[in-house]
Parts: structure tokens; sequence; C-alpha cells
């Protein structure tokens, strides 16, 4: 049985983005697959607990999709954070209601992939930088897939940002039906390329 996934997109300007606007365009419409846009639905960021917490009941899969601010996500998502994710319902002795459930997140980057590392200008990885966000899976008894990550999203030449976009189609649909176990992404520092592996292996067989 396919899971159902829940891309929980989150840019204050999607009408300027490049990056975030192309990935998002590129699941919306996959069988399975819901993209719901926080900005567009909560501006004033009055969010609906209730209507988000039915979500992630009726959802296998949570995808945060966003730019990577400040090393994190914009702000819509950690008010979602605070208020959706209450205790007895995420989290707690009671708080089963996500339990087994997958939570990714997918983000571009301004800067290059070197500049993630130890000897990079940001010096932590975006693995180690995402812990907050690994944690959360964790007490919520969520499983934390490795994120997908386009690195200098708005340099990316228009060919290859389709390329990503593909991929990206190709991770959720592998997401959605349950083709990427997590004992074989688990220590990738990004997913995108366990996508691409399992769309050439598939290519093969075929």
């Amino acid at each position: 049985m396919a899971n159902k996934v829940l891309v929980l997109l989150a840019h204050p300007a999607l009408e300027t983005s490049v990056t975030n606007r192309r990935l998002a365009r590129a699941v919306t419409g996959l069988d399975g697959v819901k993209v719901h846009d926080l900005y567009e639905t909560y501006p004033d960021f009055e969010v609906d607990v209730a209507h988000e917490q039915d979500l992630l009941r009726e959802h296998d899969v949570v995808v945060f999709q966003h730019p990577f601010y400040w090393y994190s996500a914009p702000a819509i998502i950690k008010e979602w954070l605070d208020l959706v994710l209450e205790h007895g319902f995420a989290y707690g002795r009671t708080g089963n209601a996500l339990r087994g459930k997958i939570m990714m997140n997918a983000f571009s980057t301004g800067g290059r992939e070197e500049a993630y590392g130890p000897d990079g200008r940001n010096r932590f990885t975006v693995r180690q930088l995402l812990a907050p966000f690994d944690q959360t899976a964790n007490l919520c008894h969520m499983i934390y897939y490795p994120p997908f990550v386009v690195y200098r999203g708005r340099g990316l030449p228009r060919q290859a940002l389709a390329e990503t976009a593909a991929t990206y189609r190709r991770c959720i649909e592998a997401l959605r039906d349950g083709t990427l176990p997590y004992e074989q992404v688990a220590d990738l520092p990004r997913i995108n390329g366990a996508a691409d592996a399992l769309d050439s292996q598939q290519s093969r067989i075929s």
C-alpha cells in the first residue's frame, strides 16, 4: 500500500522563488501527494491546529520544503511546530499520533556545497545544522530521513535546475511508493543521489 505524502511548503515570497517554486511544481498533482502552502494558507500566522493535526493523521510522510534561512527554516515552520506538535498528540505518554511516520526536509541554500562542513565558512554540515528537526522527529517517534538539498539554488543553470526538480519528483515518488528503505539511506549526507540511483536501477531492470 502506497504512502500518502504531505509536503509542507514554506516560502514567504514564492512568486519570486527560483528553486522552491520549481520543486513544488514538480510534485504538484502527483497521486498521493498533497502540497500544502503554509504562507498562502496562513498569511496572518493563525495556524488552524486541528486542521493541521488532521492532515498529519491522514499522511504517512511529512516533508518540510523551504529555503534554508539562517541555518533553519522560515518563521512559519517554527510557528507550525510550536502549535501543531502538541503534548499528548505528537509526544508524551499518550502522544503517539505520528509514531512510525517519516519526516524529511527539502530545501535550497544560497551557498555552495563546500561551504557546509568543518573547512567551510558555515563550519557545520547541513545534517548537523538540521539536528533540531532530527530530534523533533525522534521525540515524536518519527523516522527522520536525510534531507533533499539543492545547493546554490539561485545559481543553478536552467538545465541543472530542471534535472534537480526531476530528481525531487523521483524522491517524493519513492517515499510514496516505499522504495527508499531507511536502512539504505540513513547515513547519506543528502538523499538526492539515492533517488537517481533507484531510478537508474529500475531502468536497467525494465
